[in-house]
């Protein structure tokens, strides 16, 4: 049986689809990981698994970026940047930077919810990737980066001391790595803070997203100095980065490491590394735990032998209860009239009704947008579209949305209805609609079906009527995040409220 073909290993990326800036912990016999959400609400998806391979989510430590006024529009490459989670005296922390603010705190005793409201623990602009670290003297520290957009600085990592609860600042913050002062470094960001036999240790990736390689920085005290080694790079396999994540143990005898690879319109896709100790007290880890290189493994055995299933994040829903799924984010914050519950006693209860936003013909520019994570292979998506309460100039669909986007689905005109497919490069003043026509129904199923290249194509049903078109558009990735499967509804801004049924959403993948 060759490699590929055994159960027993799993292969990367373990989840092929958009987590940004990974953290994770073991918390007796369960893992937990978090990512980075940007502008989507809720944010800050929380992830379990029993054996580091296989990830469900299981809800999000935040229900909405603040200050919610702010966030009530699309806020891309704002919000929650790289987090991460602890668990510390029986709560569980996430610490989270919004690079225009500071950086945030939310507990709670279980990770599936409730968590706290976020909590202001260290202001100031351009503080990123913060991470806690609590040592056996009692003292509790925080290390961060910079990010240089907002603060001046960059390629710089800074330790404060912090009290237990993640309350307040308690003393100065120190550089403590300056990148600028070790050969070729550039962009060092991402720290992980960890105490191991005595010494503290920061796991940090540095070189940029797309060419870096993960440092490893060790001191037997917490302000330094410091020594580094890097410990994983691309070599010679297809891993481009491979960027930040975290050090996690197995309970029984084994350490991994969980991080990202940038993969453009596909977003920063999720790879495991096996990972152990070297005589000279430095982790390796990738290939060369086993002798060889460090650089990624393709493939390994599982932990725990676990078993591999699908590894992308998009999922089915038929919008149980008149809701979306856990699966869905908005993009900005979700306010209470997007969605119209259902009427029980109108005897129609079918699929989700969504309530429009105002419409200025660019929907980047949509609050009320529900988005997955576009599966990082080809992949096909369709949902049932209807055009319930609508004025002219209405429209609803599904589209895949990025700093570009492509949109099929329904437009009210003030002949009747048409089914429509536009696209809008990233530099097109309008929507361009590559193909229009009407139809003698206000529903329809409409289809996206993205290839391995990210090229999408399209087709509207309304059963009397089909087009299928090739718009010659390529996907292309939003501002720090890959490109989303998304539902919206909209109207002309001063039209009565448009409102959308979508119903039995379905998304297919070529796994392989």
């Amino acid at each position: 049986m060759s490699l590929v073909d055994d159960a027993s290993l799993y292969r990367n990326p373990i989840i092929d689809a958009d987590v940004p800036d990974p953290d994770a912990i073991r918390v007796g016999d369960r893992f937990y990981l978090v990512a980075s959400s940007f502008h989507r609400a809720p944010g800050l998806p929380v992830f379990v698994s029993d054996d580091l391979v296989e990830w469900d989510r299981i809800g999000y430590a935040l229900v909405r970026n603040e200050p919610a006024e702010w966030f009530a529009l699309p806020r891309r490459g704002g919000g929650v940047w790289a987090p991460s989670i602890r668990h510390h005296d029986g709560l569980f922390h996430v610490v989270y930077p919004d690079p225009d603010q500071g950086v945030f705190v939310v507990s709670a005793e279980d990770p599936a919810g409730p968590w706290s409201p976020p909590r202001l623990l260290l202001s100031g602009l351009g503080v990123i990737d913060p991470c806690p670290l609590w040592d056996e003297d009692g003292r509790t520290y925080l290390v961060h980066g910079w990010a240089r957009s907002r603060s001046g600085r960059k390629n710089v990592l800074t330790v404060i001391p912090v009290d237990a609860g993640l309350i307040t600042t308690t003393g100065p913050a120190v550089d403590v790595i300056d990148g600028d002062r070790l050969d070729g470094f550039t962009t060092l960001e991402g720290p992980k803070f960890y105490r191991r036999d005595g010494e503290y240790w920061i796991f940090a990736p540095a070189g940029g997203v797309a060419t870096g390689w993960q440092t490893v920085f060790r001191s037997r005290d917490p302000f330094g100095p410091y020594e580094h080694r890097i410990v994983l790079s691309q070599g010679d396999t297809a891993v481009n980065g491979p960027h930040q994540g975290a050090w996690v143990d197995d309970g029984e005898g084994g350490d991994w490491f969980l991080h990202f690879q940038d993969r453009g319109v596909y977003g920063r896709v999720l790879h495991l590394q096996p990972m152990a100790w070297g005589e000279d007290g430095w982790p390796v880890m990738g290939e060369a735990v086993a002798g060889g290189p460090a650089q990624p493994v393709l493939q390994h055995p599982s932990p725990r032998g676990g078993r591999q299933g699908l590894r992308t994040l998009a999922r089915p829903d038929d919008f149980a209860g008149g809701v979306p799924s856990v699966n869905w984010q908005w993009e900005a914050n979700p306010d209470a009239e997007a969605v119209v519950l259902p009427d029980a006693k109108a005897g129609d209860t079918r699929g989700m009704l969504l309530r429009g936003s105002p419409d200025g013909g660019d929907l980047r520019a949509l609050p009320r947008v529900l988005s997955q994570a576009l599966p990082g292979r080809s992949s096909t998506a369709s949902v049932d579209v209807a055009l319930v309460d609508a004025e002219r100039g209405a429209r609803a669909g599904i589209a895949v949305l990025g700093r570009a986007y492509v949109w099929a689905g329904l437009r009210r005109v003030e002949q009747g209805v048409e089914a429509v497919v536009a696209v809008r490069d990233q530099d097109d003043p309008h929507e361009r609609v590559i193909a229009r026509t009407p139809v003698d129904a206000a529903e329809a199923r409409v289809t996206l079906e993205t290839d391995a290249g990210a090229g999408v194509s399209a087709s509207v049903d309304t059963g009397s009527a089909r087009i299928v078109v090739d718009p010659q558009f390529q996907a292309v990735e939003g501002h720090w995040v890959g490109a989303a499967v998304s539902l919206f509804a909209a109207h002309p801004h001063g039209a009565v409220e448009t409102i959308a049924r979508f119903e039995d959403f379905d998304i297919t993948t070529g796994e392989g």
